[in-house]
């Protein structure tokens, strides 16, 4: 009988398939290698295929796209309450069959080959700015060791440890020395390695023309942009302005019930990098709001006033989300407030 829906539990090397009917029989309970998995895929006629959203499964999307299936991916918590009694493979890709049939799943966009290009290169980027800063603090503190203490901006090490390898007056030791100048060439390699990122980065920001049009939001700059377009394929996907920042994690926590509301700091759920840019980029704009009197800045004094900077920083960063939003979806260019 002919496949409607095919749950898949992805791993490295073995795949675990579930089918169903248009009745909801089971037609389908297969475990396949990875050297196999094409071809089966290729012989079954054209479905529903649900997968998590987990690594390599865009690349599985847009490969069994190209087959004429359609797919969707999504959360494994969302699939999660689908998965009866022990979990195992079996389990997961009926759970997930189930999952992708319900009206009401929310499902998860498939990444582009370009946005995939341009979210590993934010990847890499973070990962050596995590190293660089791993890397200065082990200067720090081995200097602490000797006696000579450096404030925690990236700024000053660069600055004075070259300064305290060349003073033959310093509390260092020859053989200290020539470790510290082994750490020193480090920390200019990983430098050198973050201007060709940015570089990169910025090359790809000036041909682009939705980030332009991001870019020209307050808080919002090439990296910010850049990691937009990688994450974001269709806003539309999006109900509203609101839905996306919920998706960013700057909305408030709720545990309601009956007449009661409750409602704490934001969810902190979703994409924590593109949190944080969006935040630090708020933090960047209230930095400078205090001479100005747009009404965009009339609006962060007061909030600043009534709860405090990081509390003003959020609410610009959930602003700053939904005008993403309504640029995108509308297909619009950014006005200032007056």
């Amino acid at each position: 009988m002919k496949t409607t829906t095919l749950g898949i539990d992805v791993a490295k090397n073995i795949f675990q398939l579930h089918g169903v009917n248009e009745r909801g029989k089971v037609v389908v309970t297969r475990r396949v290698t990875r050297g196999k998995f094409m071809e089966v895929m290729a012989n079954l006629p054209p479905c529903l295929v649900g997968m998590e959203a987990c690594i390599g499964a865009n690349y599985w999307a847009r490969e069994f796209e190209k087959l004429g299936h359609t797919v969707k991916l999504m959360s494994p918590k969302f699939v999660r309450p689908y998965v009866k009694t022990n979990k195992n493979d079996s389990r997961d890709a009926e759970g997930i069959c189930e999952a992708v049939s319900r009206p009401t799943m929310r499902f998860v966009p498939i990444k582009t080959i370009e946005q995939q290009d341009i979210q590993a290169l934010h990847r890499s980027r973070t990962l050596l700015m995590k190293n660089r800063t791993a890397l200065i603090n082990q200067i720090r503190g081995l200097l602490l060791e000797y006696g000579v203490v450096i404030g925690k901006s990236p700024g000053k090490v660069r600055r004075i440890l070259p300064t305290l390898l060349e003073d033959e007056a310093t509390a260092l030791t020859p053989f200290a020395k020539e470790t510290f100048g082994e750490l020193y060439d480090q920390l200019v390699d990983l430098d050198e390695r973050l201007e060709k990122i940015d570089g990169r980065l910025e090359r790809f920001f000036d041909v682009h023309p939705v980030c332009q049009r991001i870019a020209a939001i307050p808080g919002i700059g090439p990296l910010t942009a850049t990691a937009l377009v990688a994450a974001i394929h269709d806003p539309k996907l999006f109900r509203n302005g609101r839905h996306l920042a919920a998706w960013f994690g700057l909305v408030p926590r709720q545990h309601s019930s009956g007449e009661k509301v409750s409602l704490g700091g934001i969810s902190k759920r979703g994409n924590r990098y593109l949190r944080t840019l969006l935040i630090h980029g708020a933090r960047a704009v209230i930095s400078h709001v205090e001479k100005k009197k747009d009404g965009l800045s009339l609006w962060i004094k007061r909030l600043k006033e009534r709860s405090g900077t990081a509390v003003a920083a959020v609410a610009l960063a959930n602003k700053n989300a939904r005008v993403i939003w309504a640029l995108l979806a509308h297909d619009d260019v950014y006005r200032k407030p007056v």
